[in-house]
């Protein structure tokens, strides 16, 4: 530290002055100006006690008091100047990153009582003691926040600019200061949260690790509705949206069968969290318009007593759709129109969602299934190796129908698929009135079989294949329960 003496107290005062004043001109932060304004203010004082010295002749103890309390402005007006030109951006308007204003003012703060100890010794550790000590019983909440505040810069939860959500209040964090933290609301309020009150909140920061952030709404929809197409209808919404990101992408889930609707849970992401209520509003309302453009009913949420008029299962249309592909199927061909007729009555839809198994290789089964609509392929186990392929119309299940067997394979569905299910007890009836056409659908189903063998067999004996038709046969009654 320079050795103030009388001579040159005032030389040293003035340029100090003048240096700082052409700093604060040519700078373009407003956090510099701000600061060496103080200094400048300080060195102010200091110039008139370094008059006073160097022109009037005091008694000894005044001048050393005099010669301190100069000392010490011209300390804290030269930490303050270096700290604020070292510590932010000369010719940028912003509050350095690293150092914020409250971490500023504590290295001012922690170098100037530094700065007293060398400069006054013992006088200023006595008068630190009793000042800290008066100062901490009279200010503990506001050294409470203080120190929370330095925590906050420290540790930086959360900075300005950023969403975040504490206690009751979220809004975006527009300043922390020595004593509080300010936040502006979506309604435009401000919230004024004391440091020492937000250190003991959990801090909800919308803003980090990642600035997307992902939102959710629920939509009821019909039990009518298939979920796998209610979820192609919703993306397809979802895609000529700006707000929800493509990527990551949104992702659409069942979230729970509601009392009167299917409630599925829309999850998307949005770049800046202040857009959460457009970006809501966005998603809700083309989903409104996409589930009502391919007739998916969104069902009012209320409950209503009614008398329900039993159905038909099946109208008479779908009876002739279904009656026109049993028809078309070789194995069913001997049938008449009335046996075809009773055998589709006796038979029941079944519906399976993209990727569900219908039937498990090595079950037990006793039904065979007629495509309708969708798409299914067959694997065998354990090596999950695709086979075939069924579109509608083609059957699956014909030998555990017939026979009773296991499964030999594993078969499911594409996409959302149609089967009709024809059971052994319906075709059981259909055996005890006609056995004829039972042995002819059984000689159809065995030479569908050998064929089948034959391409996976290289080699087969001739003579060997009336005497399977027949053993075939047999197994066919025995398990249908009549005899030949």
């Amino acid at each position: 530290m320079i050795d103030l003496q009388p001579q040159y107290l005032i030389v040293v005062g003035a340029a100090a002055f003048v240096l700082l004043l052409g700093l604060r001109a040519a700078s373009a932060n407003r956090v510099i100006r701000r600061r060496l304004g103080l200094s400048l203010l300080l060195f102010g004082l200091f110039v008139p006690i370094a008059i006073i010295l160097g022109t009037v002749n005091l008694e000894k103890g005044v001048a050393d008091g005099l010669q301190s309390i100069a000392r010490l402005l011209f300390a804290l007006a030269s930490i303050n100047a270096l700290v604020a030109l070292l510590l932010n951006p000369f010719r940028a308007d912003r509050v350095s990153d690293y150092f914020p204003t409250i971490v500023q003012d504590a290295i001012v703060v922690g170098v100037f009582l530094l700065a007293g100890i060398f400069l006054l010794g013992e006088k200023w550790l006595t008068l630190s003691a009793v000042g800290g000590f008066v100062i901490g019983v009279a200010l503990q909440d506001t050294l409470g926040n203080l120190f929370a505040g330095l925590a906050i810069q420290v540790e930086k939860p959360f900075r300005v600019g950023h969403w975040i959500a504490v206690a009751n209040y979220e809004g975006v964090v527009t300043e922390i200061t020595w004593r509080a933290t300010r936040l502006r609301t979506k309604t435009g309020n401000a919230v004024i949260l004391p440091n020492n009150i937000l250190s003991k909140e959990a801090i909800t920061n919308y803003s980090e690790p990642i600035a997307p952030t992902r939102l959710f709404v629920d939509i009821g929809v019909s039990y009518d509705a298939a979920p796998n197409e209610v979820k192609k209808v919703l993306l397809q919404a979802l895609a000529g949206l700006d707000l929800p990101l493509k990527a990551p992408a949104p992702e659409i889930v069942v979230a729970d069968f509601g009392a009167s609707a299917i409630v599925y849970r829309i999850k998307f992401w949005i770049a800046d969290f202040a857009a959460d209520d457009r970006a809501h509003d966005q998603v809700r309302t083309a989903a409104y318009y996409a589930l009502k453009r391919h007739g998916i009913e969104i069902p009012y949420p209320v409950q209503v007593q009614y008398a329900r008029e039993e159905q038909p299962l099946r109208s008479e249309e779908r009876v002739r759709e279904l009656d026109q592909l049993v028809a078309s199927i070789d194995v069913f061909a001997p049938l008449s129109v009335g046996d075809r007729a009773a055998l589709v009555a006796a038979s029941s839809e079944r519906l399976y969602g993209a990727g569900e198994a219908i039937v498990g290789q090595g079950q037990p089964g006793d039904s065979m299934f007629v495509v309708c609509r969708g798409e299914v392929r067959v694997t065998l186990e354990p090596s999950g190796q695709e086979v075939a392929r069924t579109g509608v119309g083609g059957y699956f299940g014909e030998m555990s129908l017939l026979t009773g067997e296991p499964r030999t394979a594993t078969v499911s569905a594409v996409e959302d698929t149609v089967v009709l299910e024809i059971t052994a007890d319906s075709f059981r009836r259909l055996a005890m009135v006609h056995p004829a056409v039972v042995e002819q659908i059984s000689l159809e189903v065995a030479a569908r079989r050998e064929g089948l063998e034959r391409s996976r067999e290289v080699a087969t004996a001739a003579a060997v294949v009336p005497e399977a038709r027949r053993s075939f046969l047999a197994r066919v009654r025995t398990f249908l329960g009549f005899g030949g």
